[in-house]
C-alpha cells in the first residue's frame, strides 16, 4: 500500500490541493510504520514544494490511529 501511495502523491505533485487531499487519505490509510516512512519519503520528496501540507497532514492522524 505504501508504494501505492508514493505513486499516486507523485501523479498529483502537480497541484497543491489534490496533493494535500491524497497525502490526508494516504495517512489515514497506513499504518505506523507506513506512516513513519512515508512521512520521510515526502520530506525528501516534496519537502521544499509542500512542506506546510506534509506537517498538517500528518499533524491531522486521529490519536487512536497512532499505535
Amino acid at each position: 500500500m505504501l508504494e501505492f501511495c508514493k505513486k499516486v502523491l507523485l501523479k498529483v505533485s502537480f497541484n497543491r490541493i489534490l496533493f494535500k487531499k491524497e497525502l490526508i487519505k494516504s495517512v489515514r490509510w497506513l499504518n505506523k510504520r507506513e506512516r513513519v516512512m512515508l512521512r520521510a519519503w515526502c520530506i525528501a520528496t516534496f519537502g521544499s514544494l509542500y512542506g506546510d501540507v506534509i506537517v498538517e497532514a500528518f499533524k491531522q492522524v486521529p490519536i487512536e490511529q497512532l499505535s
